[in-house]
């Protein structure tokens, strides 16, 4: 299976390191043949050292790009990203990228753009906002946590937020918050959706949309072992154009894909 060209695999440096909550770090890298490359929406998979544990890269969203570097958000759940997020200025790491095909670029159908995330979901959200923003569309954050301490909006604007116990915003999920906000969203014009965050928020999200005849766009989590295609780890099944399903590779057709593709 052939692999697409502008796909490189790198010796980065880690550059910097900022903890932005009690589990989640952002990671500077300096590879300057990502950053030229990336849009929107794309990722990368990460190898945090040279030994055989961990055996397998991890996939990361590219949350931004300056100049010659990217930064990734990590969430330290396993040895893995344990390692990453202890990487001190200086230590290098295989990276490969840019990978996936990142969010559709703006166009005339819509004049808002709504980023739905919910947790580590935020990652790509500040990379699309910077875009759609320099691109003149006006972008509303919606973001969802359990909790006020899982709500990671740093950096981004016009934020909404929601959590489940309500100690920070709306009561309620993402979701129910984009339900009570749409009669005033819509008043500003048409509307498009970006999303990023757990799978039932995604599944309920492309739901709503449905239903309202809003377009969105999900970027979906899996395990990629390989990021190119070759191992086959990260397929998942889909709405197919004749109304069946088909099965996917999500590094390769994916991250990103329409909403109306999910299977509910």
């Amino acid at each position: 299976m052939p692999v697409n060209p502008s796909i490189v695999d790198i010796t980065a440096t880690v550059t910097a390191t900022s903890r932005i909550s009690s589990d989640v770090t952002v990671i500077c890298l300096h590879c300057p043949e990502i950053a030229k490359r990336a849009i929107p929406g794309n990722f990368v998979n990460i190898k945090v050292n040279d030994s055989t544990q961990p055996l397998l890269r991890r996939p990361f969203s590219i949350h931004r790009v300056d100049g010659e570097s990217i930064a990734i958000m990590a969430k330290a759940i396993g040895s893995g990203t344990a390692i990453l997020c202890q990487s001190p200025p200086g230590s290098t790491m295989q990276v490969l990228g840019p990978l996936g095909n990142g969010f559709s670029p703006p166009d005339s159908s819509f004049a808002t753009a709504l980023l739905v995330s919910g947790g580590i979901g935020t990652a790509p959200m500040l990379f699309l906002e910077k875009t759609l923003s320099a691109s003149g569309k006006h972008v509303i954050n919606i973001i969802g946590g359990r909790s006020s301490g899982d709500l990671l909006i740093q950096n981004l604007s016009n934020c909404r937020t929601a959590t489940d116990d309500g100690t920070a915003g709306f009561r309620g999920t993402a979701v129910d918050l984009l339900r009570h906000d749409l009669p005033e969203l819509l008043d500003n014009g048409p509307i498009k959706v970006f999303s990023c965050g757990p799978n039932a928020m995604l599944k309920a999200l492309a739901k709503f949309c449905r239903e309202q005849h809003i377009a969105c766009e999900v970027s979906l989590e899996s395990v990629m072992g390989c990021g190119i295609g070759i191992c086959y780890g990260c397929s998942i099944e889909v709405n197919a154009p004749d109304g069946g399903t088909e099965t996917i590779l999500l590094c390769r057709e994916g991250a990103v894909i329409n909403a109306a593709r999910l299977v509910l």
